[in-house]
This record gives C-alpha cells, structure tokens and sequence, in this order.
C-alpha cells in the first residue's frame, strides 16, 4: 500500500475537480481527501495499491487535461488512517 500526495496547479477550481476526483477514488476504493487550496491549486493525499493510484492519476489528468498547468507529486508508504475518501476544507 502506498500514499500519494499530488497538488495540481492551473484552472483547476470551480470546474468539478474535486467531484471528479472523489467519484474516480471512490470507484477505485482509494481513501484519503481532497480540498481546494487558497492559491488556486487542488491538493489531493490518496492511499490504496500502488496501480489504483496510478489510475486515479491517469483518469483525473485525461479529464482535466486542459485545465491542469503543472503538478507536484510525492509518494511515501500508507499510514493507514483515512476511513474513506472525501472532500475537504
């Protein structure tokens, strides 16, 4: 089990990212969260199989791809403590 800590920069508020993100993870039973963040970015921690991550990552840049500048990625080995995946503030 890994965890995956992305924060996407661009357009990437006020277009469904989170919604999108929280359907993708929960479709591919991942926990953690996501949340807006006050520089516009979206930052998302996510754990779950290394494969369903990369997934996740794959589905939520093929629809967003357009609104996505740049990104910034870290992973680390699964603490094990989300119940769930959810959006935050």
């Amino acid at each position: 089990m890994k965890r995956l800590h992305v924060v996407y920069h661009g357009r990437v508020q006020g277009v469904g990212f989170r919604f999108t993100v929280e359907h993708i993870a929960e479709g591919l039973n991942l926990t953690g969260w996501v949340k807006n963040r006050r520089d516009g970015s979206v930052e998302i921690t996510v754990e779950g199989e290394e494969d369903k991550l990369n997934l996740l990552i794959e589905q939520v840049e093929d629809s967003f791809a357009s609104y996505i500048r740049a990104k910034d990625v870290n992973w680390q080995e699964a603490a094990g403590e989300f119940p769930d995946f959810r959006i935050t503030f």
